[in-house]
């Protein structure tokens, strides 16, 4: 049975009762009989949008205007907008297109899309899976081999550095009976001579007391013996010095793996096994990057997919435009899902050293750490919205924040959600970011600097760690062939920035200083928005356009 005559049958109509509602009002959400769309109309206090059962909840409403429907979309803006907001300036000279048209523009694209993969893909795929099984085989039986090898010359090291543990310790016993003769000998020697002189004391002492003339007469005096004292010995003890480990000489000493390298046919790609040529902790970029897993989404239509967090290396965390925010595997399973604590959109989304997500909820003003299923709000505003949001590497928050007015903008560092500091203006006291509510994803660099993709002012604006401009980026030397729009932003290991491009369909990869590298622009990229990269430097691109997450390898 189709879902949609099923939900008919379920619903009833708001004011008669009747069964199977045909319409509904999508300003008063609530079902209507055709019978019963004339009087809803005609209760003229507020506006009313009646549309056909199946079509309800495609027009979403205005962010601004909250009893206004969207009918339009703005293309620079990436977002729906109502006639309101048609009529400001904001978007005054932007490119607005139909709700619908989109949605249709979007439904093409999938037939393409459907008819690519399964008349061509798809098949090319399957061909080449046919001939992975017997490599795996080849390369975990090499493995092994290599590991018994290994384990072997372990086995090895382990006795030579037992044995040479030992001969240290030999040599200390040694060492210690050496002293302790030495020292034996002349403590004997000077009780000896102790002895002596108690024992002269005592005969003085008779002497002293005696009129025996003859033993008196003979006495010899040993004074002038005993002032000779023994000589004091001086002890150098012998010290251990633990020479420092170097991991990489200790590579170096053991042995090296020769490089495992998988060259495609297309772009004669090279990889290397870890360690082999190029340290884990070096991740130089490679000359063509590439798309290794799509994941497929649920997101589409309507809902568009906005932003992406990893969690791990397996799993992402991700939200659109919709209520839920949803854990994806890279198998395209949707291993969890999670509504917001408004059922509204959350802005930003985060995910916490300890695994935990942060999201923002500007309806609300709130921000909020989601555990499991459990949601607790831990920050509340009054004055400003909270937007886009990022983890510090310190497990400190960094949010972006706008005033009811959009006339001012700011990031807020979070501490144990206390603010710590504030970022708001240059040394000239000019504001360092846009105030309108367009898209500012944030991210914190290695170096500790603060990034914010201000798609407003079409810039990366990037400041240190005190909030002291460093440098703001508005595009490479050449030109791309439309005006620079960031989006999403992250950096990787190598302290690199990556911003999304969503008008040119690119990333951009800039140094930490803000030197421009390369564009990723060759993984067909369709309206990337938001990026995160996971513990070995895979960089994820949530995709506005197709609603898809791919995975790009881009580094070492």
């Amino acid at each position: 049975m189709d879902r949609h005559t099923w939900a008919q049958d379920v619903f009833r109509c708001h004011l008669c009762e009747s069964p199977g509602p045909r319409m509904y009002c999508d300003i008063c959400h609530i079902h209507l009989c055709k019978g019963c769309v004339g009087e809803h109309l005609s209760d003229e206090s507020k506006d009313h949008r009646v549309v056909p059962f199946k079509k309800r909840g495609l027009n979403p409403k205005c962010l601004k205007h909250s009893t206004q429907l969207c009918d339009l979309y703005c293309e620079q803006c990436v977002i729906p907008i109502c006639l309101e907001c048609v009529s400001s300036s904001e978007h005054l000279g932007h490119k607005q297109v139909g709700i619908l048209k989109i949605l249709d523009t979007k439904r093409e694209a999938f037939q393409r899309d459907i008819k690519e993969l399964e008349n061509s893909i798809y098949p090319k795929y399957q061909e080449i899976a046919s001939n992975i099984h017997v490599k795996k085989a080849d390369i975990k039986e090499n493995s092994q081999k290599l590991t018994t090898a290994l384990e072997k010359h372990g086995e090895y090291l382990h006795r030579e550095l037992d044995n040479a543990i030992k001969k240290l310790k030999s040599d200390v016993i040694e060492m210690e009976f050496k002293h302790l003769v030495v020292l034996d000998k002349q403590e004997n020697e000077i009780k000896r001579s102790i002895s002596e002189i108690k024992q002269n004391i005592e005969d003085l002492i008779k002497l002293l007391n005696s009129n025996d003339v003859s033993h008196i007469s003979t006495f010899k005096s040993r004074n002038a013996e005993f002032r000779r004292l023994p000589p004091r010995l001086t002890v150098f003890l012998p010290t251990f010095t633990p020479q420092k480990i170097n991991k990489e000489q200790i590579y170096q000493q053991i042995g090296s793996l020769s490089a495992l390298s998988i060259k495609t046919e297309e772009h004669g790609y090279t990889m290397d096994s870890p360690g082999a040529e190029s340290s884990p902790l070096n991740r130089p970029l490679i000359d063509a990057p590439r798309s290794i897993t799509e994941i497929n989404t649920e997101y589409g239509h309507s809902n568009e997919l906005l932003n992406v967090s990893c969690l791990g290396d397996d799993e992402v965390w991700t939200s659109g435009t919709d209520k839920m925010i949803r854990l994806y595997n890279l198998n395209s399973k949707l291993v969890k899902s999670v509504r917001s604590k408004s059922w509204k959109r959350p802005w930003g989304i985060a995910v916490k050293q300890s695994g935990e997500i942060v999201y923002t909820d500007p309806y609300e003003r709130t921000v909020n750490i989601m555990k499991n299923t459990q949601i607790q709000t831990v920050i509340r505003l009054r004055e400003w919205y909270p937007f886009y949001v990022c983890t510090t590497s310190s497990g400190d928050l960094l949010l972006v924040m706008i005033t009811d007015d959009q006339k001012q903008t700011k990031v807020v560092s979070y501490s144990g959600y206390s603010e710590k500091q504030t970022i708001q203006y240059n040394d000239k006291g000019q504001p360092l970011y846009s105030s309108q509510f367009g898209p500012k994803h944030i991210s914190e660099n290695k170096n500790l600097d603060i990034c914010v993709a201000d798609n407003e002012a079409r810039a990366v604006v990037v400041v240190n760690q005190a909030g002291k401009l460093r440098f703001t980026y508005t595009g490479p030397p050449s030109t791309t062939k439309k005006p620079f729009k960031p989006v999403g932003i992250t950096t990787d290991s190598q302290s690199r920035i990556l911003t999304a491009d969503i008008n040119n369909h690119c990333i951009h990869i800039l140094d930490q200083d803000g030197q421009f590298l390369r564009y990723i622009d060759n993984c067909h990229l369709q309206s990337p928005y938001g990026l995160c990269v996971d513990t070995r430097d895979n960089l994820f691109v949530g995709e506005l356009m197709t609603c898809k997450l791919k995975k790009i390898q881009y580094c070492m």
